[in-house]
């Protein structure tokens, strides 16, 4: 597998919207319940982008296998070096590190770009894949909300996570 990350376009949009349904169907790492269609992925990067933000992909022979963006964590100006980091993995690539390749490159991006903190807030206090995948990318456990979160009939938590991204 020799996966490389890139910069998300907007041509990525219906590969990222496949990704993402999926995980919208099937999994509490996202309390979002109806799966947006590709021109709403498309406002979202736009949004994320405007917000000078990255939102990266992890490619092999023109397939998308994962892809990770960071968004502001509060709108507030006090808050501007602090960035919220999403990452999903298509389901064909899970457990494969394509979920620490791209994690990693955002990681750097979001430093190098002056980004100070990095939080995650990961849906479900059992998904381990996620949390592992935190911890192998230097953040550690802040707290847990318990359940905060209605999907599949049953309350879900939600998992507080925080990298330092500067020296």
């Amino acid at each position: 597998m020799s996966f490389t990350v890139r910069p998300a376009t907007l041509d990525d949009a219906p590969a990222i919207q496949a990704i993402y349904g999926h995980h919208v169907l099937n999994s509490l790492g996202t309390f979002e319940e109806l799966p947006p269609d590709a021109d709403e992925i498309c406002r979202r990067m736009d949004a994320v982008l405007a917000q000078d933000c990255p939102w990266l992909v992890a490619v092999e022979d023109g397939r998308i296998g994962a892809y990770a963006y960071a968004t502001p964590f509060r709108p507030r100006s006090a808050y501007r070096f602090t960035v919220e980091d999403s990452v999903y993995v298509a389901p064909t690539h899970v457990r494969q590190g394509l979920g620490l390749l791209v994690m990693r490159e955002l990681i750097e991006v979001c430093a190098a770009s002056g980004k100070r903190e990095m939080l995650a807030v990961i849906g479900d206090s059992g998904n381990e894949g996620s949390i592992k995948l935190h911890e192998k990318c230097g953040f550690s456990f802040r707290g847990r909300f318990d359940g905060v979160g209605l999907k599949f009939g049953r309350w879900a938590d939600i998992i507080l996570m925080q990298r330092h991204l500067t020296v």
